[in-house]
């Protein structure tokens, strides 16, 4: 059943899966695919512009973690790993944290979501992100913050894109192994 959302940049999508849409690129997500691969797509959260807001999201359309195969598990942790990284050293953020949930209309991603500190106001814990979200939704839209999110997604880009071998040997040390 389709639902509608509407994006960061004001825009009203109606899809069934919003994952589906975004790693088959019938939605552009803002900024562009950050990395992407056979089996994963990373890009900037579409609904909230919150710079170094990561969604790792399956290409698949699957629920759960433990329908991942062992090549999907691999390169999972390898991305989150390498993101995590790159979040710390390039876009300087200290603090990440990491939400999955599987009772969702959409299929499996993880969001790495940082923390910045504007967001102190809100608080510090898990609570403290609904709020946040939502702030970014309706109040950081304007050109600066846009433009601070659009650099942060070219420096995971810029540093994502070097990762091509690595997940080749990923790729090759578990394909013999994969299990659906």
């Amino acid at each position: 059943m389709p639902r509608q959302i509407t994006l960061a940049d004001g825009r009203a999508v109606e899809v069934d899966c919003l994952s589906c849409a975004l790693t088959s690129g019938v939605i552009e997500p803002t900024g562009g695919v950050i990395y992407e691969s056979d089996q994963f797509h990373v890009h900037q959260d579409v609904a909230y512009p919150i710079r170094g807001l990561v969604i790792l999201a399956a290409k698949r359309h699957i629920y759960g973690m433990d329908e991942l195969t062992e090549r999907e598990r691999l390169e999972f942790i390898t991305l989150i790993h390498q993101i995590r990284a790159i979040q710390r050293t390039k876009l300087g953020i200290e603090y990440v944290y990491y939400f999955y949930n599987e009772d969702t209309t959409h299929h499996f991603h993880l969001w790495m979501v940082p923390r910045h500190d504007w967001m102190r106001e809100f608080g510090r814990s898990v609570e403290s992100l609904r709020p946040v979200l939502l702030h970014a939704r309706h109040h950081k839209n304007d050109e600066a913050n846009l433009k601070d999110v659009m650099e942060g997604i070219q420096l995971l880009r810029d540093s994502l894109g070097k990762l091509e071998p690595l997940m080749a040997e990923v790729a090759w040390q578990s394909g013999a192994n994969d299990v659906e």
